[in-house]
Order: C-alpha cells, then sequence, then structure tokens
C-alpha cells in the first residue's frame, strides 16, 4: 500500500472530516480512503437508487408508508399566493427551417 501526505487542508474541511469519521465510529484516514476508492475505483459502478427496497414491504407497511406521505400531496394557495409574478418574459426561440 502506498502513503500520502495530505497539505494545504483547510481547518473547517479538516473538522468535517473529523466529525464524519467519528458519526460512522472509523478513523480519518479510513474515511478518505474509502472516500478516494469509491471516487476513483475502476469499473465500479454504484448506485442511489431505491431498487433494492422494491418489494420488500409488507402490504401493511406501504401502506403506512403512504398514510404517513399523504399530507405532502396537498398544495396550500396561500403560499402560492404569495409568489410575485416574473417580471420578465422569456422570448421563445424563432423556429428554425431545416438545413439542406
Amino acid at each position: 500500500m502506498a502513503n500520502l501526505s495530505l497539505r494545504g487542508l483547510d481547518r473547517s474541511t479538516l473538522s468535517r472530516l473529523k466529525s464524519n469519521a467519528r458519526r460512522r465510529g472509523i478513523s480519518v484516514n479510513r474515511l478518505i480512503v474509502e472516500t478516494l476508492e469509491r471516487q476513483y475505483s475502476a469499473g465500479t459502478t454504484t448506485f442511489d437508487d431505491l431498487d433494492a427496497l422494491a418489494s420488500t414491504w409488507t402490504k401493511a407497511e406501504g401502506d403506512a408508508f403512504a398514510a404517513a406521505v399523504a399530507p405532502f400531496a396537498d398544495i396550500d394557495p396561500g403560499l402560492w399566493a404569495a409568489e410575485p409574478k416574473a417580471a420578465y418574459r422569456v422570448k421563445r426561440a424563432a423556429k428554425r427551417r431545416p438545413r439542406r
């Protein structure tokens, strides 16, 4: 394994690294190694989607989730009324004639 010295790191970034490492229960070195490996490892593709959760909930769990997020579907008209109207108009692009 190669060693690497890291110089010129500002205090706030170091503080965030230490905090993140402490929260995860790993060393700052391990955090940096994992981050670099995740970013630069060849041929490794990771996905940040929810495919792993598909079809894992029971009907009761799905119903509970649907009930919990139902209020987010409501739109408060009062919030939209407070928004100012745009002070500008967007010009539409002129139709282009096909090239010959």
